[in-house]
């Protein structure tokens, strides 16, 4: 089943939801295999090395580095991955807050990953998407 396109429609079912895990993001010098235990939501290969996406609690578990801790909102809308304008309707959103933001398009959602501090904030700011008229 594909996603859905219309930017409008998009934007009035993005339906964000708050994962109250705290993530981060880590680099290392291996292959993934060595990690699946760690159970990543995400993984990009990199030329500097192998970025996951994982809970804070493994992190410091395994006395991995990090610098920011996340949360991760996820667009419940089942959005294309060839979708127009998404990201940058919620981007903005965040923008006009002062909010940055990691994103992931996984086949079915759009994952934000947002500084924990700001966190409440964000979803206020998405949650005015719904609201918005993309035209």
């Amino acid at each position: 089943m594909s996603g859905h396109t219309d930017l409008d429609y998009l934007l009035r079912a993005a339906d964000p939801v708050l994962d109250e895990e705290h993530y981060v993001f880590v680099s290392l010098s291996a292959d993934y295999g060595d990690y699946t235990d760690w159970h990543p939501v995400a993984s990009v290969a990199e030329t500097e090395g192998l970025t996951l996406v994982i809970r804070r609690s493994i992190a410091d578990e395994n006395h991995i580095a990090y610098d920011d801790i996340l949360q991760r909102i996820t667009l419940r809308v089942h959005s294309s991955l060839s979708a127009v304008g998404l990201t940058a309707a919620f981007s903005a959103a965040l923008t006009q807050q002062g909010i940055s933001a990691n994103v992931i398009a996984g086949y079915y959602h759009d994952h934000i990953f947002v500084p924990m501090v700001d966190a409440a904030r964000a979803m206020v700011a998405l949650g005015g998407l719904a609201q918005t008229d993309s035209r």
